[in-house]
């Protein structure tokens, strides 16, 4: 398939923050149609965290979401700050929200998280003999309690729907397909 040709004729920020940026688009598409209002997230990214410690725990975070009003069980994660490079996202997120560190950090893929309306990236790592080398320091946004489970509960929680965070349930298994020796 050949990209088509959406031409943006205007462009304004509705929304400049440090946590989100929306810009208000005016595009033209290839048949003359002109959609006045195309809203884009621009975004550094996020990475995720596959922690895996001592007797193949996962590290995960209990963690409570305000726009959903709700607790969820999910992989450490965290948005890419401006001039962060993503393994370095990885690794200050880690420890942020468990206290753990890796000497290994492998990245498993960066993903379109939401191609249709946003700019970001999901950067997915793998840290496979992550330890606890202090305690964990959450952003004052941040709610959240550190849960280790095992990898076989794990697997489970993702097909149950204990596990529902879609970006969490995407991360999983594709962690888990790239490790052949944690199954």
């Amino acid at each position: 398939m050949l990209k088509p040709c959406w031409t943006r004729r205007k462009s304004e920020y509705v929304i400049d923050s440090r946590f989100l940026r929306i810009r208000r688009d005016e595009i033209e598409l290839p048949g003359g149609t002109v959609l006045p209002e195309y809203y884009v997230r621009e975004s550094n990214g996020f990475v995720m965290v596959f922690a895996l410690a001592k007797e193949r725990k996962v590290v995960l975070v209990r963690q409570y979401r305000y726009a959903a009003d709700s607790i969820g069980l999910e992989l450490p994660a965290g948005m890419v700050e401006d001039g962060e490079a993503p393994e370095a996202c990885a690794r200050r997120e880690l420890l942020e929200e468990t206290g753990y560190d890796a000497g290994e950090m492998r990245l498993l893929g960066a993903f379109a998280a939401e191609p249709v309306r946003s700019t970001a990236k999901a950067y997915l790592y793998m840290a496979p003999r992550a330890r606890r080398v202090a305690k964990p320091t959450p952003d004052s946004t941040e709610c959240l309690e550190l849960e280790l489970v095992d990898i076989d509960d794990f697997r489970s929680m993702l097909a149950d729907g204990r596990i529902d965070n879609l970006a969490t349930l995407a991360a999983g298994y594709r962690a888990l397909a790239e490790r052949t020796d944690v199954r």
